[in-house]
């Protein structure tokens, strides 16, 4: 199974391609307020660098948290977006261990279906001006 990862919670992201829980190629980058312009093409190119395509992703594992309120919608969005468009399943998992366990629970044949974030407190939403 041919598994994108994905972790947007700091201001450096990271994107995993691994075959099964063999890694294929890992990517770290200072994404900061960037975040949303370069991680599709960090995407592109690693799956580029492996002659692969969007449609050869087989599952997704994404970081859920805790985390920065921004980053993890980012990377969480895109996540369930690819899910979502390449009828893949998606998992998500938190802890230093969140590729391993997400990446048995796809081999395991559990989907999320729509990952969801745990930011670790309330979020702190600007109220609208009225």
């Amino acid at each position: 199974m041919l598994i994108l990862t994905i972790r947007t919670d700091n201001p450096a992201a990271e994107i995993g391609l691994y075959q099964d829980q063999t890694k294929k190629d890992y990517l770290k980058w200072e994404a900061h307020r960037e975040l949303s312009s370069t991680i599709h093409l960090k995407i592109q190119q690693m799956l580029t660098t492996h002659k692969k395509q969007l449609s050869d992703l087989e599952g997704l594992v994404v970081y859920k948290g805790p985390g920065s309120f921004t980053g993890l919608r980012i990377g969480m969005t895109v996540a369930d977006t690819l899910s979502y468009a390449l009828n893949i399943p998606i998992v998500s998992a938190t802890t230093e261990e969140w590729i391993a366990l997400g990446i048995e629970r796809l081999l395991n044949k559990e989907n999320e279906v729509i990952a969801l974030p745990e930011y670790g407190q309330e979020p702190h939403i600007t109220k609208q001006k009225h």
